[in-house]
């Protein structure tokens, strides 16, 4: 069964004593600061978590929130208040840094519903043939050999094989063009996971997984053409 994000249990403002979401960074009732939220990121910004976000409105958000949270606001407040303003602000800065980037609010998301994101396909595992994918087991084996003869061309100190950084140029250009497709189709299961029931989200959230996994493959290769390339 899928985990869902636990349901957040109300706590009493320091102030004020009314009940709130300790994932809220002011008091409903009589506007003091709180405690650093406990909640997760979605719900400093009091949404519910999703991944098709209104990028404007969450960057309005973070303005409205960092104005109040300022320090400045502190100065001659209270001890634990001057600390809470300098932790919420941090908590705020990491969770927009986290939610306005496509790839790190995917990543955070399937996280907070309990996916394993894997690094196996991190960067170093390029010559290791079981860490393709199996479309591309051909086009990777020729980069290897690609790469390697450039390589021994360099160490030889002779002039370098124009074709050969052609065949690179080319290959760079391929696997940046299936990064856009895995985008395309990241943004398909997006859609899938926010409008879908349980069964649809299970199975969206499986698909971002592996286009995860494949797209930082795809990257890796892209890194060590460029890398080779000096570009």
């Amino acid at each position: 069964m899928m985990k869902v994000v636990d349901s957040a249990v109300p706590m009493a403002c320091w102030s004020c004593s009314v009940a709130h979401n300790p994932s809220t960074l002011f008091c409903p009732h009589c506007s003091k600061i709180q405690p650093p939220a406990s909640g997760d990121y979605f719900s400093v910004f009091s949404i519910d978590p999703r991944l098709n976000l209104d990028l404007a409105t969450l960057e309005k958000e973070f303005h409205r929130l960092s104005r109040h949270l300022h320090p400045d606001r502190f100065a001659r407040a209270s001890e634990n208040e001057r600390e809470w303003s300098l932790a919420d602000t941090a908590l705020l800065n990491d969770a927009y840094r986290t939610l306005k980037d496509p790839l790190r609010r995917t990543e955070y998301l399937l996280k907070l519903m309990g996916a394993e994101i894997g690094e196996e396909n991190a960067a170093g595992n390029r010559k290791d043939p079981s860490r393709a994918p199996a479309d591309l087991l051909e086009e990777v084996f020729e980069l290897n050999m690609q790469i390697e003869e450039l390589q021994m061309e360099r160490k030889a100190g002779g002039a370098e094989d124009p074709e050969l950084h052609n065949q690179l140029a080319h290959a760079k250009e391929k696997f940046e063009g299936l990064v856009d497709e895995v985008d395309r189709e990241l943004r398909a299961q997006w859609t899938a996971w926010d409008e879908g029931n349980d069964a649809g989200r299970l199975a969206a959230q499986k698909q971002m997984v592996a286009l995860l996994d494949r797209r930082r493959y795809l990257s890796n290769l892209v890194r060590e053409v460029n890398e080779t390339l000096g570009v």
